[in-house]
């Protein structure tokens, strides 16, 4: 058999473009398993965006970066009570870990709007913010709380990673009494700031709900308030 005449080829070279698209795309493939957190480094900051659509039940959760540890960055808890007098319920939003914490003021989780930039700031972060809205029907009925009166808004996020702060937020819809979980997004730079509501720029990689973070809803115990 005569040898081919067709001279050996030689590997083509891949536009600069092309390389970006195929980094990019491997960095997202990996964050589905591993988490973009431990894949960054300081040349490689990213805002990662995650899509939601989730009703906020009883102990949802919310993990920037899963599998990591055992509890999860943020949860969220239903509460009621019935008295003689009426029936109250309400959400509150806890911290997963001893330093994570959450933007607010006294007892409340701030409904902070589009824009607002969470960072480092030690008098707006802390553990004991955590209650986001409550309402009361009986002899008297009201509703309190940041949450009370928007349809959207951000919760401002603070967790640990390797023991170094990063900071995200999550947006919540409110339909009446029901929350919905939309969208979160946290930087993956320690200490850096981030914008609430960001979610596009060359800086920004998205993600469907599977790819990075976990929810699990469980009973909320709001249908059978809602019903009495």
């Amino acid at each position: 058999m005569k040898p081919s005449s067709r001279p050996p080829r030689t590997p083509s070279r891949l536009s600069d473009s092309l390389h970006r698209q195929l980094d990019k795309y491997a960095l997202a493939a990996s964050a589905a398993g591993m988490g973009v957190l431990a894949l960054a480094s300081p040349t490689e900051a990213k805002i990662v965006y995650t899509r939601a659509d989730e009703q906020i039940g009883d102990q949802t959760i919310l993990d920037f970066n899963p599998g990591r540890t055992t509890a999860a960055d943020f949860r969220f808890q239903w509460g009621t009570s019935q008295t003689e007098s009426g029936g109250g319920v309400w959400l509150s939003v806890f911290p997963g870990g001893d330093e994570n914490a959450i933007w607010g003021t006294n007892i409340y989780a701030s409904a902070l709007q589009a824009g607002v930039r969470v960072g480092p700031n030690k008098g707006k972060f802390r553990q004991g913010h955590d209650l986001m809205w409550i309402s009361w029907r009986g002899w008297t009925s009201w509703t309190r709380g940041p949450w009370a009166n928007v349809q959207h808004a951000y919760l401002g996020l603070k967790f640990f990673f390797q023991g170094k702060a990063h900071y995200g937020w999550a947006r919540i819809s409110k339909s009446t009494d029901i929350f919905f979980l939309t969208g979160y997004a946290y930087e993956t730079i320690p200490n850096k700031p981030i914008i609430a509501g960001k979610t596009k720029g060359p800086d920004v990689i998205a993600f469907q709900p599977a790819s990075l973070g976990r929810l699990a809803q469980g009973s909320t115990g709001l249908a059978a308030w809602q019903q009495k």
